[in-house]
């Protein structure tokens, strides 16, 4: 099993948001970078862990635990020609962008991004790194481990 932080804007899809569709489940949409593609297409599995993160807002941090529920199948947003996430160069035959399906495990307290940065255990964490901006970012057990011990509070 692997362990992923995964990143959403809240005003697009929040942890609330989350819990309010069917099946509490909801395909992990318009990734368009090559590498988070990469481990959603790759490397993820069903059952895998993922921390639910608020980004690109006034406080970010984790908002919940989800699960990996879908192998990656091709992102249907990028073929619709008006979208935000539209490419011209993916086909049906050769798409381009993947994505996987993603269940709500627990909503959580908030833990914004300043408390997980005050754990010298997290500070080799992925998503901490400066510059890293990707939305999909691989966690280390003992990373994933340390955040549910120590920092999630129901």
């Amino acid at each position: 099993m692997r362990y992923w932080l995964m990143k959403s804007e809240p005003g697009d899809c929040s942890i609330d948001d989350l819990g309010a569709l069917p099946g509490q489940t909801v395909a992990w949409y318009g990734v368009r970078n090559y590498q988070a593609r990469n481990f959603m297409r790759d490397q993820m599995r069903i059952g895998d862990g993922a921390l639910f993160y608020h980004s690109n807002c006034a406080v970010p941090g984790i908002a919940g635990i989800a699960r990996v529920s879908s192998t990656a199948y091709p992102d249907a947003t990028q073929f619709e020609r008006n979208g935000k996430y539209f490419d011209p160069k993916a086909t049906q035959e050769t798409p381009r962008w993947f994505n996987v399906d993603v269940q709500l495990v627990k909503k959580i307290k908030f833990i914004p991004l300043a408390e997980l940065r005050r754990h010298p255990q997290l500070e080799r964490m992925r998503a901490l790194q400066r510059g890293n901006r990707l939305s999909i970012t691989p966690l280390d057990p003992a990373e994933w481990k340390f955040i549910l011990t120590h920092l999630v509070r129901d």
